[in-house]
Parts: C-alpha cells; structure tokens; sequence
C-alpha cells in the first residue's frame, strides 16, 4: 500500500505555485476592479489545488504507461514508474481527487454565477468538466495531446486564460477586456515551464515517441521559442500597467525582473540537459512572486 510520502510526491508540491498564480492575480484584479468576493476566491483556491493534483496523477499514470517514465528520464523518479504506487492505486487517487474537485468546482460556479445567470453558471461546469478532460488526456488515454506537440497550447489556456479571466469574471460577474494582457502573461510564464520541463526531458521523449514541441524544433529554437515567452509575459504586464495605472505601486512587479533575467541568461549557456530542471521551479516561484506582487501593488493603488 502506497504511503502519505508517496501520495504527496505524486502530487508534487512544486507545481501548485504554477497553478495557483492565475487563480490569485483573478482575485487582485477583481479587487482592483473593486467586485472581489471572498467565498469565490478561496473556493477557486481549493478546487485549482485538486485539479493540479488530478492533473498530477494522470500525468504520473499517463507516462508510466506509454514508458516515458524510465530510467533515462532526467526528472524526478515519478511514484507509479519506481513502484511506490501502484497503477491501480493512482486510478483510484485519480478518482478520488478528481470527484472532489468537481464538488468544489460546482460550489465555487454556484457561488460565483448563479443568483444573476444560470446560463453562466452551466458553462463553467461544462468548463470545470474541460479541464478535468484535459488533465487526464494530456499523458493518458489512447490519443494523449501531450504527445502531439499540443501540451503548450492547453497550459496556455487553462494556467493562462481560463483561471485568470474565468476567476475574475466569478467575482465580478463581468469580464473587462483589458485584463486579457495578465491572463496572456499568466499563459506565457506557464508555458515556460512546460517548455523547459521538455527541453530538459527532450531525448528521452523522443526515444519514447512523445513529440513535444522542442523535439520538433531541436534545442537552439526551444531557447528562442522560450525567451519570447517570457519576453511577451513582460509585454502584456506593462501594456495592462501603462493603461490601468492609478498608482506607482502598479510597477512594483518590476522588482521581480531581475530573477527572470538571470535565469533567462544562464538557460542560453547551459548545454547539458539535466542542467535545466532546477530552472522550473525557480520559474514557477518567479511566477507566483510576479503575481504577488502585482496583486500586492493593486491592492496598495486602492488604499
């Protein structure tokens, strides 16, 4: 029987400050906008830690069985591949976790939606649902889009798009068009991190037949194709700022640029492989600190 050490490596911890950061800055915008409300914003909290974790184990099942997960994987040992947890056993976290998440989920719609739209309220659990589907499909199932190249296309929409303009939208009841530039920076950092979880991983997912975007485009464009990510988050963070600013607490993001560039830098000298996977949690972390302080500079703007 799996143990609770097991069961919280297979969650790994590491990514819940990735796909916390979305679901955050919704709230500090929403805020902002002054329409924030507390039961959506720690309701949305709760149900993105359960899907995260859903996605998690999926992906830890996914790849453990199309043998991607073995010994020349450059990451961390995953629980299923070493045999701590059994696919079976995953199946049924993946159950449990995955039923939770959809529970909370209709609470956080019912919450955020109902007592003004039922229609909005339907079309966030067709997208709860979405995002459920999306998890488990990305490494699992037959026709696993993870293994297409399409893995950084649904990071961007769901760490991205969905959680910042979906979670703003639950507290407001309204969209705004111009907090589309942080739900973009949102999708453009998280990306990154996809992007270098497969420059790291790139051999061995292509010996594996997992055709991800930098097997496609080989090392050198993965770095180009990287650097424009993060370039283009930046972007659309200060095109929001120069035309929502109110207060020069808006840019105290900017205290956070230097870690993005000195890790941008120091990801164009590496040419051994390995050597990339401390770089994606210190993006991850660099990505929840911009959130924070983004959030923490529009709360300080209305004070």
């Amino acid at each position: 029987m799996a143990t609770a050490k097991s069961w919280i490596k297979a969650a790994r911890p590491r990514t819940l400050p990735l796909a916390l950061s979305g679901i955050l800055l919704g709230c500090g915008l929403a805020w902002f906008y002054g329409e924030i409300n507390a039961s959506v914003c720690v309701l949305a909290i709760i149900t993105a830690t359960l899907i995260q974790v859903f996605s998690n184990f999926a992906n830890d099942y996914g790849d453990s069985q199309k043998g991607t997960d073995n010994q020349f994987r450059l990451g961390p040992t995953r629980t299923v591949q070493s045999g701590e947890i059994s696919p079976k056993e995953i199946k049924r976290g993946m159950f449990m976790v995955g039923a939770l998440s959809f529970l909370f989920g209709i609470w956080l719609v019912y919450e955020g939606t109902w007592h003004f739209s039922q229609t909005a309220f339907f079309s966030f659990i067709g997208l709860g649902i979405l995002s459920l589907v999306a998890a488990y499909f990305y490494t699992a199932g037959k026709k696993s889009y993870g293994y297409v190249g399409l893995g950084d296309l649904a990071v961007f929409l769901f760490f991205g798009l969905l959680p910042v303009l979906g979670v703003f939208y639950l507290n407001a009841g309204h969209l705004d068009e111009n907090i589309i530039h942080l739900a973009l920076t949102l999708g453009f950092f998280s990306t990154g991190v996809l992007n270098l979880n497969n420059m790291r991983d790139v051999d061995n997912d292509k010996n594996s037949g997992k055709i991800t975007l930098p097997v496609r485009m080989g090392q050198r464009n993965s770095r180009i194709y990287h650097t424009a990510l993060i370039l283009f988050g930046w972007w659309a963070a200060v095109i929001f700022t120069v035309h929502q600013r109110t207060s020069a607490w808006q840019w105290l993001f900017l205290l956070v640029a230097p870690l993005f560039i000195r890790d941008l830098i120091q990801i164009w000298k590496i040419t051994d492989p390995r050597l990339l996977d401390p770089f994606l949690k210190r993006l991850a972390l660099s990505t929840l600190a911009f959130t924070l302080l983004f959030c923490l500079g529009l709360i300080l703007a209305t004070v």
